[in-house]
């Protein structure tokens, strides 16, 4: 199985497989590549409607470039614990990142949200998340404070008086409600038109088939977060050597 990173000959063939709708798994057997590299391209790159093989070949130059700029020569990577692969953890951050814009959330705040979610401790404080993101305690603050009014960040102090930037447990459960409500605030709008236009009117009924289907897609997403919140809470059994 070859290694390395994609050649543009096979972002090209990753672009073509996309746009003959096939699975990234098909795509990366006929690459002779693992899923996850075809997937972790795709997903960094646009995703798979906006995938461009040129333009990932590209971005890709371009950010091994940042790199070798932002890293002093003769630096290593950070040791990992656990044994973790240091090129793979990066490589699933940006992943993960990518995603997460994907969804509506700014770049910035993405990357700060990856790096305290990928945390064993689930908590850093400012001058980690410089120190590993590379940029300003200003972005830092910002995103922070973007973060924990969205509900997905909290702060506490450690034993030190450091304040620490914390993701918990819930953040999941806590995304989905928040997702619940503005879908409920949309069905709600929705309602109100049907009395302003007129019941019985093709615009009326529109707006009140949009806000059924809103309250029913609201509701459920309300009672499956509350059936499958203690998932959230299942802790390792058992715990890994920290000295791996």
């Amino acid at each position: 199985m070859p290694g390395g990173r994609l050649t543009q000959q096979e972002r090209q063939q990753i672009a073509l497989g996309l746009a003959d709708g096939l699975a990234y798994a098909e795509i990366a057997r006929r690459l002779d590549r693992p899923t996850s590299t075809v997937t972790r391209e795709v997903m960094r790159n646009g995703g798979p409607t906006a995938y461009r093989a040129d333009l990932a070949h590209r971005a890709t130059e371009h950010r091994a470039h940042r790199r070798r700029q932002t890293t002093p020569q003769g630096a290593e990577a950070p040791a990992q614990a656990h044994g973790r692969d240091a090129e793979a953890v990066r490589a699933y951050e940006e992943t993960f990142t990518t995603v997460l814009i994907q969804s509506g959330l700014p770049r910035m705040m993405a990357r700060v949200l990856v790096c305290l979610y990928t945390t064993d401790a689930g908590s850093l404080t400012a001058s980690e998340l410089v120190q590993r993101l590379q940029v300003s305690p200003a972005t830092i603050s910002k995103s922070v404070a973007f973060l924990e009014s969205q509900g997905l960040v909290r702060r506490e102090r450690d034993e030190r008086r450091r304040e620490r930037y914390v993701v918990d447990d819930d953040v999941m459960y806590q995304s989905m409600m928040a997702s619940a409500r503005g879908t409920a605030q949309l069905g709600e709008i929705a309602r109100q038109g049907v009395g302003v236009l007129g019941p019985g009117t093709m615009a009326a009924t529109r707006l009140e088939n949009t806000a059924r289907f809103v309250d029913f897609v609201s509701e459920s997403i309300v009672r499956a977060a509350e059936q499958a919140r203690e998932v959230l809470h299942t802790k390792p059994r058992t715990p890994p050597d920290s000295t791996g």
